[in-house]
């Protein structure tokens, strides 16, 4: 019985750091940016500062150029982190809209394996355009 006990406290743990880490808000931040095509072959990779910062209801991508800043209203979010910030996955289904442009579809995906975190972000418009960088800080942010 004490087994038992012990065992329905250990999962409840786990739950509760993996789905804590989830309702955080976060930034993740790169030195890399790589520029995919649809089967994943690279095709261009730039050397740049960006970060990525997520909240509850939108994402804000700056990248190296700060005139390139995107801002996306969140849809939806699954996320499951057995190890947080080490191993799991997070897929985001984000809307952006620009002043002038069409709504673009976009899911992010940031998933860590063995303790290394990528973020990656494809277009449903650009089917054959991904954006990938591999996150150097996962960082949670606290609210002002």
């Amino acid at each position: 019985m004490k087994n038992l006990i012990f065992l329905i406290a250990l999962l409840l743990s786990k739950l509760t750091l993996s789905f804590g880490q989830c309702d955080k808000d976060v930034t993740l931040t790169s030195s890399k940016t790589e520029y995919l095509d649809g089967s994943g072959t690279v095709h261009r990779t730039d050397d740049e500062e960006s970060t990525i910062a997520i909240n509850k209801t939108q994402i804000t991508i700056t990248p190296g150029n700060p005139d390139r800043k995107m801002v996306g209203t969140i849809q939806s979010t699954t996320c499951n982190w057995p190890t947080a910030y080490q191993e799991g996955k997070t897929v985001i289904k984000v809307v952006f809209q620009g002043p002038s442009d069409a709504p673009r579809h976009a899911t992010m995906t940031i998933e860590g394996k063995a303790g290394k975190i990528t973020f990656l972000m494809e277009i449903d418009e650009m089917p054959d355009k991904k954006i990938r960088v591999n996150v150097t800080s996962f960082k949670e942010t606290k609210k002002e």
